[in-house]
């Protein structure tokens, strides 16, 4: 049973989280109790996965804050959020002209597949700029969606 009775289907919520090697630990249970209250706990192993990615990836190549934010807009869905101050989008979410993914890491890398794992976990993936090119920080929001498999 809910311990939340959404008015709504709709519902937010957003975790300002400071470059501390803690956070993405801590939104990742911060995940699994809002999942739960939305009786959306189905939903926590790819959202888990989905959520630790991108929080690995700002944590790790970003220097300053970064947030993460989950949003379901329509019933059994979620999207989950990350955003930070580095404009610049990763290679693993660049998206060639042909609208295919770029930036395959190499077989004997010791990284550089997160995003990959993201891209072929979610339903639907991307990036959102926050301001234009050149402008004071605004950065990016990556996101990817789940649902029931």
């Amino acid at each position: 049973m809910a311990t939340v009775s959404p008015s709504s289907p709709s519902w937010s919520y957003a975790l300002q989280l400071p470059h501390d090697p803690r956070a993405p630990g801590i939104a990742r249970a911060t995940l699994r109790t809002v999942l739960a209250a939305h009786d959306l706990a189905h939903l926590t192993p790819t959202a888990e996965l989905l959520a630790s990615e991108l929080l690995t990836n700002a944590h790790l190549h970003t220097k300053g804050p970064y947030m993460l934010r989950l949003l379901s807009s329509e019933p059994d869905r979620l999207r989950v959020a990350v955003w930070d101050t580095d404009p610049r989008v990763p290679p693993g979410f660049s998206v060639s002209e042909r609208g295919a993914p770029v930036g395959v890491a190499p077989e004997d890398a010791e990284g550089g597949r997160g995003l990959h794992l993201v891209r072929a976990c979610a339903d639907t993936w991307g990036v959102t700029m926050l301001r234009e090119p050149g402008a004071s920080a605004g950065g990016k929001l990556l996101w990817a969606e789940c649902g029931p498999t």
